[in-house]
Order: C-alpha cells, then structure tokens, then sequence
C-alpha cells in the first residue's frame, strides 16, 4: 500500500506544504537523500501547539503535535518529490521539544513522530533519531521536526 493511501487509511491528508519562513528552502535533494527543513506544528497557517512542554502542553498533546509537524513534513517531500511513493526509507528524525527547565521526556514527545512515520511506512519508516529538549522555538511552538529521507 503506497503511503498516501495509508495516511487516508489512518483518515489524514496531507496539508498544503508549509512556505519556508526565512532564508532557506524547505526541502533540499542531494543525490539520493532528500533533507527536509525543520517543521513546525502548523494548521491551517497557524502554529497548533503553542507554549512548553510540561507546563502549558502535555506528554499526549506535545506528541500530537509532533505527528502534526511530521504531516508537514511530509507535504514538502511530496511538494519536493511529486509522490510518496518515492520514499524509499525514512532514514532520520531530529525532534525539537520546547521544553521546561529539566524537562527530560523528549524521547516520549518525538515517539509522536516516529510512531506515525511507521504507520506511514511500515518497515521503511524506521529511522535513526535525536530528541532534545531546547529552551525555545520559532513562534513559541511546542515541537520541531527535521527528517531527512532517502529517495529514488
């Protein structure tokens, strides 16, 4: 089953890609990598999650919202590729969690993320993964998501 077909599957589509808000691209092909810039948590042109993980988000609502940033993600590899279907594997995730002083739980909120990415993809989405826990994010937003991903 393609991977768009598991997304409407799971009742999701894929949302218009995300415009890059700064100096950069949002997705950048090199060979048979495709390096995705980081996402936010984004609907309808707003961020969805705002505020820290463990004081105004919790572990469940930060770890939708780094599904939500994933989703996004994925619409710049579509935007970028044409299809899904040109993901060969997911080969890594680095998740960003706005979170509060000693907050220790990144791994937690970024299985939001990968749990989804393998839903996705089955077998091809498993992937190498950093998840750390930052002091702030662009706009205030809760979590961030980089994937790179190989492609044919």
């Amino acid at each position: 089953m393609s991977p768009e077909a598991r997304l409407q599957e799971l009742g999701l589509s894929l949302p218009t890609p995300p415009a890059a808000a700064g100096a950069y691209v949002p997705a950048v092909r090199s060979g048979n990598l495709l390096y995705l810039a980081g996402t936010l948590p984004m609907k309808d042109g707003k961020v969805a999650s705002l505020g820290k993980v463990g004081r105004e988000i919790d572990l469940t609502q930060a770890a939708e919202a780094a599904q939500l940033c994933t989703l996004n993600a994925l619409a710049n590899a579509k935007a970028a590729l044409g299809s899904l279907d040109k993901v060969t594997r997911v080969v890594m995730v680095n998740g960003f969690v706005n979170g509060i002083d000693g907050f220790s739980d990144s791994p937690k909120v970024l299985n939001g993320a990968s749990e989804f990415l393998l839903k996705v993809f089955g077998d091809a989405g498993k992937h190498a993964r950093a998840a750390v826990s930052v002091n702030g994010l662009p706009l205030g937003a809760s979590v961030e998501v980089q994937i790179i991903l190989e492609v044919k």
